[in-house]
Order: C-alpha cells, then sequence, then structure tokens
C-alpha cells in the first residue's frame, strides 16, 4: 500500500490545487492522510469534499508543528510506503508514481526523493525562483536531501530514525533527512517525481521565511561552515575592501567585481529557464528580474544572519536532543 501524507493550516485559498493533481495522478495513492493544525478557515471542509473522489482523512490536530503533523499522519497511515508533500503545490501527474516506482522496484532501496521547480505567476517571483531554487541539472543524486514537499520512504524506515524532530519547527525535513542519511547512506533520485509551487510573493515574506529557516540551522546546528562563511563575508570582507578602497587607493573596489561574479553566477544563468515558464515575457520583465536578483540575494543573507544566533541561543537554552546520535 501506498500512503500519502501532508499536513496543512489556513490553506483554503490554495487547497483546491494539491487536491486536483491528486485527482490526475496516474498512480492513485490507497489512502491519503492530512492532518490540519488547526486552521480557522475552510481548510478541512475543501479536502473532507474530496472524499467521494479520493481516499482521503483529515485528523485535526490543533497547534502541533510540521514535524508533529508529518509523525501524526505516518502513524495513522496503513501503507507500508509514504509519500509526503505539502500543501499550496501542484503535483504533476506522475508525480507519485515516478516517486514510488524505485521503492516498489527494488526491496532495498528505503527513500527515494523528487524535485521540486518554482511555478512563477509573475516576473518578481520569477527572479525569486532563480535565485533561490536549483535546476535539475545542478544536483548530485549522491549528495541531494531531499524536500518533505517531494520525497517518499519505507514507514520501517521512518520508525528507524525516530520520525520528523518534533522539538523542531523549521528544517525539521534536513534533519530526518540527514538521520536516514546515517542509517541507509544513499537514495534513490526520481527527477521525473516533480512539484511545483509558488516562490514567496514578496521581499517581506521571503524575509521571514529565511529568517525562519537561518533560525531553524541555529536550532539544530546545521550548516557552521556557510554561516560563518556568510558572517565573514558581510561584516569582514566587504567592509574591508570598502575601506582600503577609501584610504588606500580605489582599485580596491575592483575587487568587488569577482565576489559579484560568484555571488550572482547561478541565480543569472538560471533566470532565462525560470523566466519561459511565464504565459509572455517583455525586455522590461528581464530588466526588472536581473535588477532583483542581487536584492533578493542580499535579503535572503541578512535574514539569515539574523535568524541563525537566535537558533542557537534557543538551542544554548532549550539543550534539545542530539539529532546525530541514532
Amino acid at each position: 500500500m501506498i500512503a500519502l501524507i501532508a499536513t496543512v493550516l489556513n490553506e483554503g485559498d490554495n487547497i483546491h490545487h494539491l487536491m486536483q493533481s491528486l485527482l490526475a495522478q496516474t498512480r492513485q495513492p490507497d489512502e491519503i492522510v492530512i492532518v490540519d493544525g488547526g486552521s480557522r478557515d475552510q481548510t478541512a471542509a475543501i479536502i473532507e469534499g474530496y472524499a467521494d473522489r479520493l481516499p482521503v482523512r483529515v485528523l485535526v490536530e490543533p497547534g502541533c508543528n510540521i514535524s508533529r503533523g508529518r509523525n501524526v499522519a505516518i502513524a495513522a497511515a496503513q501503507g507500508d510506503i509514504i509519500a509526503v508533500t505539502d500543501a499550496g503545490v501542484r503535483l504533476t501527474d506522475t508525480w507519485l508514481e515516478a516517486l514510488t516506482q524505485p521503492l516498489l522496484d527494488q526491496p532495498g532501496v528505503q527513500v527515494a526523493s523528487g524535485f521540486f521547480l518554482a511555478d512563477p505567476h509573475n516576473t518578481f517571483e520569477a527572479a525569486m525562483g532563480a535565485t533561490v531554487l536549483p535546476l535539475r541539472d545542478e544536483i548530485d543524486p549522491a549528495t541531494f536531501l531531499p524536500s518533505s514537499r517531494s520525497v517518499a520512504f519505507r514507514k520501517s524506515a521512518w520508525e528507524a530514525v525516530g520520525g520528523y524532530p518534533e522539538w523542531l519547527d523549521y528544517s525539521e525535513d534536513l534533519i530526518f533527512d540527514l538521520r536516514l542519511k546515517q542509517r541507509y547512506e544513499s537514495f534513490a533520485f526520481a527527477p521525473d517525481a516533480l512539484v511545483y509551487f509558488r516562490p514567496r510573493r514578496s521581499l517581506r515574506a521571503f524575509f521571514k521565511q529565511y529568517y525562519l529557516y537561518a533560525r531553524g540551522d541555529g536550532k539544530a546546528d546545521l550548516w557552521r561552515k556557510r554561516h560563518a562563511i556568510r558572517y565573514l563575508t558581510y561584516l569582514v570582507a566587504v567592509p574591508l575592501i570598502a575601506v582600503l578602497g577609501l584610504w588606500g587607493h580605489p582599485a580596491f573596489w575592483l575587487l568587488y567585481l569577482p565576489g559579484a561574479l560568484i555571488y550572482l553566477r547561478q541565480p543569472y544563468q538560471r533566470l532565462s529557464t525560470v523566466l519561459h515558464r511565464l504565459p509572455r515575457t517583455h525586455l522590461g520583465d528581464w530588466a526588472y528580474a536581473i535588477a532583483l536578483v542581487p536584492v533578493i540575494r542580499v535579503v535572503g543573507d541578512i535574514a539569515k544572519m539574523i535568524g541563525y544566533p537566535v537558533g542557537w541561543r534557543w538551542r544554548l537554552r532549550h539543550q534539545p536532543p542530539d539529532w546525530r546520535s541514532l
């Protein structure tokens, strides 16, 4: 049996996208278990309205975080293969079939990684997607850590690593992935198991998203080196070059050029691919997107630099479990 699980909270405006894409799947799940974290809108009622067409159950757990919601859904599921996605996404018609095929064909495979792409509705969202999301050809399947927007695993693997970490509110799927990697080493990669989701629609929403992600990194003690490099770049290298240019020689400012090329190369390489997902683009759209990319990068980095120490402070106060010890 294949069970599909998800968590929702106040998704009444967009939950139809997920439910309609489930109806269109070439391989239907045997059961669907969705945990509602206490929505104040009609999310649960909308989902239950599909019960005559889909094998769906809604469990209401007011106040639960994403990890708790997923664990509740998986525990309630009868299937031995669990597919996980999120509300607010659009699944390709062959998503579940492609995602679960490695698990069905190869008994030794414990985890299958799907993939996700930006589904922009305007130029701002296209620039956002190009800046923050990799393309499929950038992925190394041996090291890729799947998002829980598109992943499948055996229920026994979920049990073996203790499920999603309920003490963590963000970056929880990374910890879950890393614990699975510790036990099973390699995941199958299913690049055609595609999920489309809409990038953040404003810089304010993006700032909050990346602040929370970085706070989760701090709570979980993730990516120390990456965060250290960011602090050194913004707080040491950038000011130092400015001072050398002012008090030494203006030629020192040319050092910003190779840094900018490294910093912005990948987003600009992706931009054409992502912009072509829009119905139409004009020269002004390209200019706007090109100008937005560095702004988005800087806003995201500032959000991370603020969020990470907040997470570390929480970690020092609460002493969460050592997720590296299985």
